[in-house]
């Protein structure tokens, strides 16, 4: 196989997704009108994705993001507040 076939595959994956991707966006204008996307924040996850936002709804800001509010994973302290009678008893 030449240099062009190879490239040419190896490229071809990359095109298809693309024309799906530009075929899907067309045809939600022509149904739905003008769209927003924006950077949406999850609270529970405490990770942001890109979606549609809708009219009365305000995109993330990610200079509004408070690092101290974020949601922590359980530190060590919490767990040792938590020991049974029994693990109490083991460590004497």
């Amino acid at each position: 196989m030449g240099t062009h076939t190879i490239a040419a595959l190896i490229l071809l994956p990359f095109a298809v997704a693309f024309i799906y991707a530009a075929i899907h966006e067309y045809r939600r204008y022509k149904t739905e009108g003008r769209a927003s996307y924006g950077l949406v924040y999850d609270e529970e996850t405490g990770t942001t994705h890109v979606t549609g936002i809708a009219d009365h709804e305000e995109s993330y800001d990610p200079d509004d993001f408070d690092p101290g509010a974020a949601n922590t994973r359980d530190t060590d302290d919490e767990t040792e507040d938590n020991e049974t009678e029994d693990d109490a008893d083991r460590k004497t």
